[in-house]
């Protein structure tokens, strides 16, 4: 009955407005969602053509006979209230969606402006100085993080990247790519800290180079005959400098007098999605006969991101046995990511497709994004660190001077993008000794024990440092069982013991507001913050307090506030009380989310029970899957309250499934 219709403004300025003239005219029940977002950002981020201001796009449109529109914006305050059209209404962009459902019931054609300049846009004029750049940060604290992903579905952002843990796999914030949107932080989770001020840390490797790297040699620079040509081919992800890494190629090959051609191939979507930028050098145009490079003609493969660089188009480019490839192997997820939390990238399988496509001894694989990040403070140096790295392996027929030019004509931080180059050659040389300089302050996370045995006695003191020892041995009693029902059935056999101590554990340290306080107060949190910033920053908690909290004027869920720095001392005296936790002086216990979790507790005690006294090897197979269902139990409120139901109606499905194949085995 109603449709909704994105517009972009560029679109809009040479076309669109005269499909919203038809639109009025034909009576169409329909919302024309007109995205001001400053670019031309389908096709690279080129201005729009002609002067176009949101006021000026609601009195066009009122002047075509459309009366309801409303406009949304991210700072609905710059605006005046009398610059707009008669009737027009202005809203911030966190209701959205109260807007659109309004509009939904608007008979005839109605229009909402949502103004907000484009977020890779912001991203990259920030880096050129050009768009002011609040000193305010998204930091998630991995402990108190529970892995949901509800940031994700809030945000679509592909900034919130894993982080494997020995708790399991959280969420972390890339710094560098970070549009700073915040809109990660309407996830319903407390993990999220916002740090003001103070800016990331600079990297290891700026204003000082080891003695082991300070001089490298010059490599052997390829010549080039008339007739010849050389083909790189760079692949990556939109929006990191693909195509910039191209273009300084191409204008370092004219400074050196070469031929060169360079083709682009981005699709509508620039960013975000797969870039390959093809370039053949030569020792003049006329050696040049086709710019595309073709199958077998690549000679160098720059592999900024390797998912991109495992697909066919870039596999058919490859000559074995000629083809050199230089790969960053950091692994950048997709938007897939967003959608299912427990994505597992395929390293393994990308690597083989490489060296299937170029033979074993031709390529070299090193994760240009984490060193650019601890050399240089931001992974977007990791592009011009492997042009070094390939350069120096003498890969790129051009010369050094002419590779410098080039980024001095670019413009933009030459002499740190100069430095991230020469980062590169150093690890080409001596790649050990960069990485001490890398690593030499990194903070190594606790990883979990792979031995049964440690595995339960790092559980265990876990649980004492969340509770008593008490507590603890409640945990150790129930291992205890399932271990030996498992060994007289399987002798040896441990995978459904590792289940039931990872997700009993898991069940039992549910992160209630006594949790959540002691884990803000380790001194690990503050250590991990020291390390990603520094300056004089102070920070804001984003919580949602029982009782307290605001809710959602369209879904009535809770929603968070924002907490002053005041909060980190209440957190340790709050910590202080989890000796409370379960008792008649819990205030906090008595909600029905606290209520909840204890139930799952006992449950799953009792249902590890259970299994044991029929555990057979039959069942085993089924036993673990039925044990490791807590692991799917994730998130705050009412996030983990669904996963609880999904959960549940999967175990009885299970349990169900297991009693039956009981009962089979009996007859």
């Amino acid at each position: 009955e109603h449709i909704f219709q994105q517009l972009g403004d560029g679109t809009y300025y040479h076309s669109g407005i005269i499909a919203i003239r038809a639109a009025v005219a034909s009576g169409v029940n329909i919302t024309y969602k007109i995205l001001f977002n400053d670019a031309v950002a389908m096709t690279g981020g080129q201005p729009v053509d002609g002067p176009l201001s949101v006021p000026q796009i609601t009195h066009q449109v009122y002047s075509e006979g459309i009366h309801r529109i409303a406009v949304v914006s991210d700072e609905p305050e710059k605006y005046e209230a009398n610059v707009f059209a008669p009737e027009v209404t202005v809203h911030h962009r966190e209701d959205l969606d109260l807007v659109q459902r309004e509009l939904r019931e608007v008979k005839g054609v109605s229009v909402l402006v949502y103004d907000q300049t484009c977020a890779a846009e912001k991203r990259r004029r920030r880096k050129r100085g050009t768009f002011p750049d609040p000193a305010k940060r998204m930091f998630i604290n991995e402990r108190v993080c529970e892995g949901c992903g509800d940031c994700g579905s809030k945000s679509n952002c592909v900034s919130i990247v894993p982080t494997e843990t020995a708790f399991g796999r959280k969420r972390s914030i890339d710094q560098s790519s970070c549009n700073k949107d915040y809109s990660c932080n309407n996830g319903f989770c407390p993990s999220f800290v916002t740090v003001l001020g103070g800016e990331p840390r600079k990297g290891q490797g700026v204003g000082g180079v080891p003695a082991a790297v300070s001089e490298v040699p010059e490599p052997k620079i390829k010549s080039l005959i008339p007739g010849e040509n050389y083909g790189i081919l760079i692949g990556g992800v939109g929006g990191t400098g693909v195509v910039t890494i191209g273009a300084l190629l191409g204008m370092a090959a004219h400074v050196d007098d070469r031929g060169v051609s360079i083709v682009d191939q981005m699709g509508f979507a620039q960013k975000g999605g797969a870039v390959m930028t093809h370039i053949r050098i030569a020792a003049d145009a006329a050696s040049i006969n086709s710019a595309r490079l073709n199958a077998g003609s690549t000679d160098l493969m720059l592999g900024c991101d390797m998912l991109v660089m495992s697909g066919e188009d870039a596999l058919g480019t490859l000559a074995p046995g000629k083809t050199h490839a230089v790969v960053n192997t950091h692994k950048a997820f997709t938007g897939d990511f967003l959608l299912n939390p427990d994505l597992e990238y395929p390293e393994d399988t990308i690597e083989a497709r490489l060296l299937d496509g170029l033979g074993n001894s031709y390529a070299t694989f090193l994760d240009a994004s984490e060193l650019a990040t601890r050399l240089l403070g931001d992974s977007i140096g990791s592009n011009l660190l492997l042009v070094g790295y390939a350069w120096q392996l003498g890969l790129i027929p051009l010369n050094k001077a002419a590779i410098f030019k080039a980024i001095e004509l670019n413009g933009v931080k030459i002499d740190w993008n100069k430095e991230a180059f020469e980062w590169g050659r150093r690890a080409a040389h001596d790649l050990d000794a960069v990485e001490n300089v890398a690593y030499r302050d990194k903070i190594e996370s606790r990883s979990l024990p792979q031995g049964i045995d440690p595995m339960i006695d790092f559980f265990a003191e876990e649980l004492i440092a969340y509770q008593d020892s008490k507590y603890a041995d409640r945990y150790r009693q129930l291992i205890a069982k399932i271990r030996t029902a498992e060994n007289v059935v399987v002798p040896e056999s441990v995978a459904l013991t590792r289940a039931v101590a990872q997700c009993f554990y898991k069940v039992m340290a549910y992160k209630d507001e006594y949790e959540v306080a002691r884990l803000y107060s380790e001194p690990a949190f503050k250590a991990r913050l020291d390390a990603q910033f520094e300056g004089d920053y102070t920070l804001q908690f984003n919580l949602s307090p029982p009782v307290i909290a605001p809710k959602d004027k369209v879904t009535g869920l809770p929603r968070k506030i924002t907490l002053g720095a005041w909060m980190w001392p209440m957190f340790r005296l709050l910590a202080k009380f989890r000796f409370l936790r379960g008792s008649l002086f819990d205030v906090f216990g008595r909600s029905a989310e606290r209520r909840n979790e204890r139930r799952l507790v006992d449950e799953y005690e009792a249902l590890i029970i259970e299994m044991i006294s029929d555990l057979s090897q039959d069942n085993l197979s089924l036993s673990i899957e039925i044990a490791s269902l807590p692991e799917h139990i994730r998130g705050y409120g009412h996030v983990k309250e669904a996963s609880i139901e999904q959960v549940e109606v999967r175990r009885s499905t299970l349990v169900k499934a297991r009693r039956n194949l009981i009962k089979a085995y009996a007859a």
